[in-house]
């Protein structure tokens, strides 16, 4: 867990690091954690916004040598068919996988919680709202699953939220993100953004308890 936590707070240059090593293959390995973040129900703390802001701040430097282009483009494949691939898993499997006695291990129980209840809240446009809320956009497809959704009508609300992220987090990252306040405080800005995409999550949490005690009392 350190690690990751450290890969998510340094992530530009674990960036560097990784381009420096693997050069045109590490376009794979950014699609693969960004594929994996959403299609896997297991994993959902795997960076996301942060990524594709680094990745593509990294882009707008010409001594990485690397596209926008592809970015956008490999970005944007791998959140659809991640979305996808957990829809089917929740679509296939549903409570049977969260209640399976290792998979159930896996699944951070509180967070598909907090999702359905998101999910509950919000109806179709969830889909959408979920893609920008780390953890939650992890387990939107399999909610939303598990909630009779049809695939047809749950890949158009899929494809808004999914191009609407990426334009965003890949353009702020290439317009914004080697601007010399940016790089001086990198760092302090992921974390920014994170607890920023986190933020709604964490007030309906906070909601959903006050008006928990509400009932009780």
């Amino acid at each position: 867990m350190e690690t990751l936590i450290d890969f998510i707070i340094h992530i530009d240059a674990h960036l560097v690091s990784i381009v420096n090593t693997f050069g045109n293959w590490s376009y794979l390995i950014l699609f693969a954690i960004v594929f994996i973040e959403t299609g896997a129900v297991i994993l959902p703390f795997l960076p996301g916004d942060s990524l594709l802001f680094a990745a593509s701040a990294m882009a707008a430097n010409p001594k990485y040598n690397l596209s926008l282009t592809i970015f956008f483009i490999i970005f944007l494949i791998a959140c659809i068919a991640g979305d996808s691939l957990n829809f089917l898993i929740g679509q296939k499997l549903g409570r049977s996988l969260s209640n399976h006695s290792w998979f159930g291990k896996l699944i951070d129980k509180k967070s598909l919680a907090r999702s359905e209840q998101f999910f509950e809240k919000h109806g179709a446009p969830a889909i959408i709202l979920a893609r920008f809320m780390p953890i939650i956009r992890t387990f939107a497809p399999f909610v939303s699953a598990g909630s009779g959704f049809a695939y047809h009508r749950f890949i158009r609300f899929s494809l808004i939220g999914c191009v609407s992220w990426v334009v965003l987090c890949t353009f702020c990252g290439y317009f914004f993100g080697n601007l010399p306040f940016v790089q001086a405080h990198f760092s302090a800005i992921i974390l920014a953004i994170i607890v920023v995409t986190l933020l709604p999550a964490i007030i309906g949490l906070i909601r959903s308890r006050f008006s928990h005690s509400d009932e009780l009392d």
